[in-house]
C-alpha cells in the first residue's frame, strides 16, 4: 500500500494535529519523501516525477514549519533537499534523505558535500549525540561564528558529540524545549526577544499563552533572562541552562548563580564546551553497574557463598550448561556476595551504591532515595513502619495496594479508611476526594484526637490512571494538621517525573513546589488573610468545620513541615529489573525525627543478599530516565491516544469497543475540563486540566469498556487477548480491560493491538450473525449483566467495637484482630447463606481474613471488619475466579460470637 503524506499544519502555521504527536508525523514525513524519492529513480514520465516533486516540495513546506525546533537534520537540510530537487538529480536526493534522517545518531551535515572538509569529522564512532539549544537573537553571521567556534573545540576522547540549534526567542525556546527531546542542554544569551517571528503550532501558541510572560522589558535583562531559566528548569529540569554574557559577568553571577550550572563570557568556548560534556557525563554516570561491569571483568576467585558467582558451578556442569547458554556468561561474572572491590553493601552504602542513591535522588527531585529489590510492598512496608508506632492513627484509602493493609498489622498502628468515589457502572473506583479527606481530619480535630493522626496514605495513580493534585492534597491537610506525613504510592507512576505535564502531580515534585512557596513572603500574607476567617479573633479557636470544608485552604507556612515519602515500582514503569523499587523521601524532619527509625525499617524488611543485577539496573534505569525519559513517556502518552482515536473512528469497533474518558471516570465536581481526553487536543489543553482539575487521566492509562461483547473483562483477557494472540494485559474489571503504553512501547505493537481488536470485533460481528435465538437470548442475557446489572462497590462497613478506640471515629486496630486469630478455636467458616441468617437475626459476623479478590485486587474484608450485605452481593455478583482469603468450598473465615480473644493490643 502507498504511504500517504501526513499533514502537520495548515498553511498558516495552526496545528491540524496536537503538539503530543509531531514526533510521529515528523517521522512519518521523513518516511514519505523517502518513499517519494525512490519513485522518482524508477523510469516515470517527466509529469509523473513533476507530481512527485511537488509532492515532494510540499512536505518539505510542512517540515519547514517544524524542523527548526531541531538541529538536525534541521532547517539546513530542508533547504538542501529544495536544491537536489532543482538540480533534478533523484539519485542524489534519494541519497541525500536517506543521510538526513540518520542524523539524530550521525552527523549527516560532516557526511554533506555541501559542507566544508573543515567542517566535517568522523562520523562512523558510536558516541550518544545530543543537542544544545542556543536562545540569541543573532546575526546569521553571528550564529555561525558561535557554533563554529563551539565545533572547534571537539576532540576524538569527547564522550559524546552534540549539535547546536539556534532559536531567537522566548517562544521560540518554549517550543523547542516542549518538542525537541534530543536538547540535553540550554544556552542563553541576554539578546533574545520575547515573542516568535516564525509560525509557531497553536499548540504551543497556547501552551506559551497559558504559560509565558507577558512582555519581558528589555531594559532589565536579569528579569528577562531569569524568566527564561526557571521556564526552562520547569520544563526540563534536568537539562544543564549556562548563560553566555558579553560584559559583567561578574554582577551577573552574583544573582542568577542558583539557576545556572555556570556563566561564561563569550570567549570562553572550550570551558563552556567542557562543561556541556562534564553536565550530560554526570548524567550518563552509573556507579553501581560500572562497578558491578569492573567486577565480572577482574580475575579472581570464590572462597565464600554463591557457587554460581563466576560461573563456578554452571560453565563447567555436565548438566546445566543450558543456563549459561541462556542468561550468557556476563550475568554469572556478575553475581557475586562481595560488598568490597569497588561494590557496596546495600545495608551499609558508603560506595558504589551510595553514589547511585544520590544520583537517583538528585533525578526524581528527591532529598534522598532508597534502593528496594523487592518490590514496591517492600518499599511501603518500610515506610509505615519507620513513621508509625502502634497506637498512630493512619489515614489510608481503602482500596490501596494490599501491602498497605499488611503494613498496619506489622506496625500496630489504627486504621482509619477513606473512601474513594465509586464507578460502579464499571466497577471501578476513583481517587479519594480531597474534601472527603478534610473532613476527616476535622472530625478528629473536633474529638480532641488529632494529635494522634500520623501519616495519610494514598495511591498516586491509581491502578486505573486516577491522578490525584498532589499538591493541593497535602497543602490543604497541612492547613489542619502542620505536621502530618503523607506516604504516595506511586508504584505506577515512576515515569511522570520525566515529563513536564505529569511532572507537577508527582510528590516529590510537589514537595519541592510547597517549600518553595512556603519560603516566600507573600505565603504568610496569604495565611494570615484566611486565618482571619477561620479562627475567632477573641478565643483564637477555629469556627465551624463547614467553613473549613468549603474554604480551600492554606497552611501556616512558619508551622507546616514537609514530610513527604513516595514509593515507586522503577520495574513497572521505568526500565528495571523485575522487583526493582525506589522510596524516594523529602522531609524536612528526617534527620532528627525519622533517619534511625527510617534505617531499623529497612533493615527489618531488606534482605542481606541482595540481588545486585536489580541494584545494577535500577541505576541504569535512572540515566536512561534522566537523558531521554521525556522523549520517551511523550511517545508513551501518544501512543495511547493514538489506540484510543483509532477506536474511536472506526466504526466496527467502536460497536463492541469503547476507552473510557475522562467525562466516563471524573465526575464533573472534580474536574473543570470538558474534554473527553485532553492530551488529544493538545499539550496546553492538558496543561490546563492538570494544572486546575481535582483528578485527572493518566493518558498512558486506556480502560476499554467491553459491555457490548458479552464477555466479561477476566474471559476477554485470558481467552481472547492472551491465549488467542499472546496480548498481556494487567488488570480487568467485570466489564472492561485495561491497557497500558510505557516506555517500552513501539508503534508496531499498537498496530497489532489494533489489529487485534479489529478481528475480535469481527469475530463478534460474525458470531452475532449465526445466533440460535436461544444463543441470542443468552447472549442479551450477558450484555445486560455487564452493562446493567453491576452491584454498587461496597464502602467500608466497620470496624467490630472491640477494635474500634471509640464510636465516634471510624480508626480499628486490625493488627489486634488479626492475632486474635491465632488463638485456638477463635475463628469458624460460615458460607454466604449462615452470614445472611446471622445478619437477619441482628448478630454481628467479624472477618478473620482479608478477602481480596483479582480484580479489582483490594482487600473488600479485613481483619476485625464487619460484614455486611454489601459486600456479600457485591461478592456473589463478581466474576472473577480468584479470591485470596475466600475458601470456595467452606465460604468466609469469621472470628466465632464469643472468642477467647485478646483482651488487649499485641
Amino acid at each position: 500500500m502507498n504511504p500517504v503524506a501526513p499533514d502537520l499544519y495548515t498553511v498558516d502555521g495552526t496545528s491540524e494535529t496536537a503538539t503530543h504527536n509531531v514526533w510521529r508525523i515528523r517521522e512519518d514525513l521523513w518516511e514519505y519523501l523517502t518513499y517519494t524519492a525512490e519513485k522518482m529513480g524508477g523510469g516515470h514520465s517527466a509529469e509523473t516525477r513533476r507530481r512527485l516533486s511537488e509532492d515532494i516540495l510540499q512536505v518539505l513546506d510542512r517540515l519547514e514549519l517544524v524542523e527548526g525546533h531541531w538541529a538536525t537534520p534541521g532547517l539546513a537540510a530542508i533547504e538542501e533537499l529544495r536544491l537536489l530537487i532543482n538540480d533534478g538529480d533523484p539519485v542524489a536526493l534519494g541519497e541525500a534523505i536517506e543521510r538526513l534522517k540518520g542524523r539524530r545518531r550521525r552527523q549527516a551535515r560532516a557526511e554533506s558535500s555541501r559542507v566544508s572538509p573543515s567542517a566535517r569529522e568522523d562520523v562512523s564512532d558510536g558516541r550518544p549525540r545530543f543537542e544544545v539549544l542556543l536562545v540569541d537573537d543573532c546575526t546569521p553571521e553571528d550564529g555561525a561564528g558561535f557554533v563554529h567556534q563551539m565545533l572547534a573545540q571537539r576532540r576524538p576522547q569527547d564522550p559524546f558529540v552534540y549539535e547546536i540549534n539556534i532559536v531567537p526567542s522566548y517562544e521560540d525556546a518554549v517550543a523547542a524545549l516542549l518538542l525537541n527531546t534530543d536538547i540535553q542542554a540550554c544556552i542563553i544569551r541576554p539578546g533574545f526577544k520575547t515573542r516568535s517571528r516564525r509560525p509557531l503550532e497553536q499548540d504551543i501558541k497556547d501552551f506559551v499563552a497559558a504559560n509565558g510572560p507577558n512582555d519581558l522589558d528589555p531594559a532589565r535583562p536579569i528579569q528577562r533572562i531569569l524568566a527564561l531559566a526557571e521556564k526552562a528548569a520547569e520544563l526540563r529540569p534536568s537539562l544543564d541552562l549556562y548563560l553566555v554574557a558579553g560584559v559583567s559577568i561578574e554582577k551577573l553571577g552574583g544573582s542568577l548563580t542558583s539557576r545556572f550550572s555556570r556563566i561564561f563570557l563569550r570567549a570562553d568556548s572550550l570551558e563552556l564546551h567542557l562543561s556541556i560534556l562534564k553536565g550530560v557525563g554526570e548524567r550518563y554516570e552509573t556507579p553501581f553497574f560500572t562497578a558491578i561491569q569492573n567486577h565480572s571483568r577482574r580475575p579472581g576467585g570464590v572462597f565464600h557463598a554463591l557457587p554460581v558467582s563466576r560461573g563456578g558451578s554452571v560453565s563447567n556442569s555436565k548438566w546445566i550448561k543450558d543456563m549459561e547458554e541462556f542468561y550468557g556468561l556476563n550475568l554469572l561474572l556478575a553475581e557475586t556476595s562481595a560488598t568490597s572491590g569497588g561494590l557496596d553493601s546495600l545495608l551499609d552504602p558508603h560506595g558504589s551504591i551510595r553514589d547511585a542513591q544520590r544520583l537517583a535522588a538528585r533525578a526524581f527531585g528527591a532529598r534522598q532515595t532508597f534502593f528496594v529489590t523487592n518490590g514496591t510492598s517492600t518499599a511501603n512496608k518500610i515506610v509505615h513502619q519507620a513513621i508509625l508506632a502502634p497506637g498512630d492513627v493512619v489515614l489510608v484509602d481503602r482500596n490501596c495496594h494490599k501491602s498497605h493493609h499488611y503494613a498496619m498489622v506489622l506496625a500496630g498502628a489504627k486504621v482509619a479508611y477513606l473512601e474513594a468515589y465509586p464507578m460502579d457502572e464499571f466497577s471501578l473506583y476513583g481517587g479519594v476526594p480531597t474534601s472527603s479527606i478534610k473532613k476527616m481530619l476535622l472530625d478528629y480535630r473536633a474529638s480532641g484526637r488529632l494529635d494522634e493522626v500520623k501519616m495519610i496514605a494514598l495511591t498516586n495513580c491509581t491502578f486505573d490512571g486516577i491522578v490525584y493534585d498532589v499538591e493541593r492534597v497535602m497543602e490543604e491537610c497541612l492547613a489542619i494538621k502542620p505536621d502530618l506525613v503523607f506516604l504516595w504510592d506511586e508504584a505506577w507512576f515512576a515515569f511522570a517525573g520525566f515529563h513536564p505535564i505529569y511532572r507537577r502531580r508527582t510528590a516529590m515534585a510537589a514537595s519541592q513546589a510547597l517549600e518553595q512557596r512556603f519560603q516566600a513572603p507573600a505565603a504568610r500574607e496569604k495565611y494570615a488573610a484566611q486565618a482571619a476567617e477561620l479562627f475567632d479573633p477573641v478565643t483564637g479557636e477555629p469556627h465551624n468545620d463547614d467553613l473549613w470544608l468549603n474554604t480551600r485552604l492554606v497552611p501556616d507556612p512558619d508551622r507546616a513541615r514537609i514530610r513527604v515519602y513516595a514509593t515507586q515500582s522503577t520495574h513497572k514503569t521505568l526500565t528495571s529489573l523485575r522487583q526493582g523499587s525506589m522510596i524516594h523521601v523529602h522531609d524536612q524532619d528526617f534527620a532528627h525525627l525519622t533517619e534511625e527509625a527510617f534505617r531499623e525499617a529497612y533493615m527489618t524488611h531488606t534482605s542481606t543478599s541482595p540481588n545486585y543485577q536489580i541494584l545494577a539496573s535500577l541505576d541504569i534505569g535512572r540515566r536512561q530516565a534522566e537523558l531521554e525519559g521525556c522523549e520517551l513517556v511523550q511517545k508513551q502518552a501518544d501512543l495511547a491516544a493514538s489506540v484510543a482515536t483509532a477506536i474511536e473512528q472506526h466504526p466496527l469497533l467502536r460497536k463492541y469497543f469503547r476507552i473510557l474518558s475522562t467525562l466516563d471516570l471524573i465526575p464533573e465536581e472534580f474536574r473543570t475540563s470538558t474534554s473527553p481526553m485532553p492530551l488529544v487536543d493538545g499539550l496546553a489543553r492538558m496543561a490546563q486540566a492538570w494544572k486546575d482539575d481535582e483528578f485527572v487521566v493518566d493518558p498512558s492509562r486506556l480502560t476499554m469498556y467491553i459491555g457490548a461483547t458479552g464477555v466479561d473483562g477476566d474471559t476477554f483477557r485470558h481467552e481472547y487477548l492472551m491465549d488467542g494472540h499472546g496480548i498481556q494485559v494487567n488488570k480487568t474489571s467485570r466489564n472492561s480491560v485495561l491497557f497500558m503504553t510505557n516506555i517500552g512501547t513501539s508503534r508496531s505493537s499498537v498496530a497489532y493491538l489494533i489489529e487485534v481488536l479489529v478481528k475480535l470485533a469481527e469475530s463478534f460481528e460474525s458470531e452475532a450473525s449465526t445466533r440460535s435465538p436461544r444463543s441470542r437470548t443468552a447472549h442479551n442475557r450477558m450484555v445486560t449483566k455487564l452493562t446493567k446489572g453491576a452491584p454498587p462497590l461496597p464502602d467500608f462497613s466497620s470496624f467490630a467495637s472491640r477494635f474500634r478506640t471509640d464510636k465516634a471515629l471510624p480508626d480499628g486496630c486490625i493488627r489486634t484482630a488479626y492475632f486474635e486469630t491465632y488463638k485456638p478455636d477463635s475463628c469458624e467458616y460460615l458460607t454466604d447463606s449462615g452470614v445472611r441468617k446471622r445478619l437477619a437475626v441482628g448478630e454481628e459476623v467479624i472477618s478473620a481474613a482479608f478477602v481480596t479478590p483479582y480484580p479489582p485486587g483490594f482487600p473488600v474484608l479485613v481483619p476485625g471488619q464487619l460484614l455486611d450485605t454489601n459486600v456479600l452481593d457485591f461478592m456473589a455478583a463478581l466474576d472473577t475466579k480468584e479470591i485470596h482469603g475466600y475458601d470456595k468450598h467452606h465460604g468466609y473465615r469469621v472470628l466465632r460470637l464469643q472468642p477467647k480473644a485478646l483482651t488487649g493490643q499485641l
